[in-house]
């Protein structure tokens, strides 16, 4: 494959528009580049952001001193958000022959079209039809900020998309056309298309109030002055029309014919109707060999999770998460009941370029402020007042209960240590069995794919081989147990848990009930008895009674929890979510109250569940509870997904963990550092 650029590793560049170095992984983008802030005779290539003016002095330079300019521009796969609004790209174009969008010359992009035929192979071929695929299937674009479109725009028949820019984009200038192609673009959809409906599509920049368009006729064009998704755009029309817009490659790749009246760089190549020739290209093309040039060959991509570079594929599975985490967090929330200790890790998981968060501290100006917004109410779970419950009842709207997620941290709650997963629950709360929960509903209803199975397993296997827990607090080893006898592990838990209020009957709600219960149906097995990290911590109630103590054979408090469970052969538990860490595990879990992991035909339940009714296998739990109902984010606050976590605790596990204040002073003074927290969580 024809490389990207043909300068040397290491290159000494200067990049001479500052702006430039604040660009989110740019050292690992150009990691072939040495960076220069200033020129000199070291240098050996210049750096600039396209063919912006910014980069007007070091494109002199470059001719002054022989050296070659290279252009850098976001790649076609971007981000979740506009560049002005602030949101890291995922994708970098690197040339140093022009620039795609100046067709006054070659570019490096037109030489890969141009010479694709002694590059793009079969492989490369085939690469590129999954490629695409992918991208018509998943309806990601390169921006990826737009809402539905309103069918009711939509009439009856043919219909022709018209694509908008922004007025002094500068690849319609470069792209040979001027502010009159727009004119005769309308002019000719009108002559050419008389029975059709006409779409005019503003630029999301144009949408969003920071740029104006180009298209000043819309005598009898129906107007789309919304950010709306392009895939919903495509999708409901018969063609499209463009000057050089960047969406005319997005219907190609869509099969749909695209006329131009510009010169954009999938012009020229046989697959669109032309007003403009460039004199240079000719060739015919297919639309996997321009998919390959610009999607493959000539774009870079980071993954911002692991700030490393990753190929194509990889970056757009990324952009597909952070696109679907963006709409499904997008709007108005208002939030109540969140102490100042919690509000930044909160606004690190519910970081979104779509979302707004604001917080209260009264339930009913939270509830009439989601009111007017047409917004949503959230709160977090555990600390439901009545008052909020009231005001809850009252909002017609969604509302929303946040809890931790199951794999949530290296270090305590009760401690200050924030989050990095959370639920979120538009039913009710995964603890509480009195009504159906989001997690619920998912298990009991989704029809998991072959595939979406196997990445539950291997997530599963992932866990269970680096020994990860909630917490991940490492401990000791268990000391000797006895070979010869079943070794029962019963998991203590904080007595005041909302999991067990809600979800264990009254007779059997304490850990020492929860002793002499599990004595009584195992007599013969040898009893370990852990306290829960809260209680151990003196943060929460739960100590045993001396009568349940007695029944104890050995006190496994300090042991690592995971080589507790491996050691033993049987789990008992009130709603611990131990239980489901010991399914995941493929110990038998004896189970006394209802947590969200039993009733499913995988646990020994004392207690009945009238509503769940899927026989389910645990795999089908952890797509559940570990994959599709929590939120993730990074140590460094970027979303990501479970693996990801997972992965960041791996790495992280000889560290020491964080430290807790101790003492109230302490603590009241982390919620107070914790509410002056204003860093924003990375953008996207």
């Amino acid at each position: 494959m024809t490389p990207v650029s043909d300068i040397a590793a290491k290159t000494p560049a200067w990049v001479c528009a500052p702006g430039v170095l604040k660009v989110p992984f740019l050292d690992v983008f150009l990691n072939d580049y040495d960076l220069r802030r200033l020129p000199g005779a070291e240098v050996q290539a210049v750096l600039g952001w396209g063919m912006k003016p910014t980069a007007a002095a070091g494109r002199r330079w470059a001719e002054a001193n022989n050296r070659p300019y290279v252009a850098l521009e976001d790649g076609f796969l971007r981000s979740v958000g506009i560049g002005e609004a602030g949101a890291a790209s995922l994708s970098l174009i690197v040339d140093d022959l022009g620039v795609y969008y100046d067709a006054t010359r070659p570019s490096r992009l037109e030489h890969l079209i141009q010479t694709a035929c002694t590059w793009c192979d079969a492989t490369t071929t085939a690469r590129a039809r999954a490629l695409i695929d992918r991208i018509v299937a998943s309806g990601v674009s390169k921006t990826n900020m737009g809402g539905p479109l309103d069918l009711g725009l939509l009439r009856p028949g043919r219909r022709v998309l018209i694509v908008d820019q922004t007025f002094g984009d500068a690849s319609i200038g470069y792209g040979l056309a001027t502010q009159d192609s727009f004119d005769a673009m309308v002019a000719a959809a009108r002559r050419d298309e008389p029975d059709a409906q006409l779409i005019v599509k503003r630029h999301p920049a144009v949408a969003a109030g920071k740029k104006r368009g180009c298209v000043t006729d819309l005598a009898g064009v129906t107007l789309v002055d919304a950010d709306v998704r392009p895939a919903d755009l495509l999708e409901a029309v018969d063609a499209v029309y463009c000057v050089t817009s960047a969406l005319g490659f997005e219907a190609l790749l869509r099969g749909l014919p695209v006329r131009c009246f510009g010169a954009p760089f999938y012009s020229g190549w046989g697959l669109t109707t032309d007003a403009v020739d460039t004199g240079r290209r000719g060739v015919a093309r297919t639309v996997e060999q321009l998919a390959a040039a610009a999607l493959i060959a000539y774009s870079r991509y980071v993954d911002p999770v692991t700030g490393e570079r990753c190929e194509a594929e990889q970056a757009l599975e990324r952009l597909i998460a952070l696109r679907d985490r963006a709409d499904r967090l997008a709007g108005p929330w208002s939030a109540v009941g969140f102490a100042p200790a919690k509000r930044p890790p909160v606004r690190r998981l519910l970081n979104s370029p779509k979302a707004r968060m604001r917080y209260f501290m009264s339930p009913s100006r939270a509830a009439a402020h989601a009111a007017a917004t047409n917004g949503r109410l959230i709160w977090w779970a555990g600390k439901e007042s009545e008052a909020v419950r009231q005001a809850a009842a009252d909002f017609s709207g969604p509302t929303v209960r946040m809890e931790d997620g199951f794999i949530r941290s290296r270090g305590l709650g009760s401690d200050f240590v924030g989050a990095l997963s959370v639920a979120l629950d538009d039913q009710g709360v995964y603890y509480d069995p009195s009504r159906p929960s989001r997690l619920e509903t998912l298990i009991e209803t989704t029809d998991a794919t072959p595939e979406q199975l196997a990445r539950a397993a291997a997530l599963r296997t992932r866990i269970v081989e680096a020994g990860l827990s909630k917490y991940n607090l490492k401990g000791q080893a268990p000391a000797d147990w006895p070979a010869d006898r079943e070794v029962l592990l019963v998991v203590g838990q904080v007595e005041n848990d909302k999991s067990i209020l809600l979800g264990c009957e009254p007779d059997l709600a304490t850990n020492s009930a929860l002793v002499e219960a599990a004595r009584a149906d195992h007599p013969d097995a040898f009893l370990v008895y852990r306290n829960h990290p809260d209680v151990l911590a003196g943060n929460r109630p739960g100590r045993l009674e001396a009568s349940a103590l007695s029944a104890v054979d050995a006190v496994a408090d300090g042991l690592d929890i995971v080589d507790c469970l491996n050691a033993c052969a049987r789990v008992a538990t009130l709603t611990s979510l131990t239980g489901f860490e010991a399914l995941m595990r493929g110990k038998t879990v004896s189970v006394y109250g209802r947590p969200f992991y039993a009733g499913w035909g995988l646990t020994d339940d004392r207690l009945g569940f009238a509503r769940r009714s899927r026989r389910a296998t645990v795999d089908h739990l952890i797509l559940a509870a570990l994959i599709h109902y929590p939120l993730y984010v990074t140590p460094t606050g970027w979303p990501c997904e479970a693996e990801d976590l997972v992965q960041a605790l791996i790495a992280a596990r000889d560290q020491p963990p964080p430290k807790a204040p101790r003492g109230q002073i302490q603590r009241w003074a982390a919620g107070i550092i914790a509410s002056l927290d204003r860093r924003p969580p990375p953008s996207y």
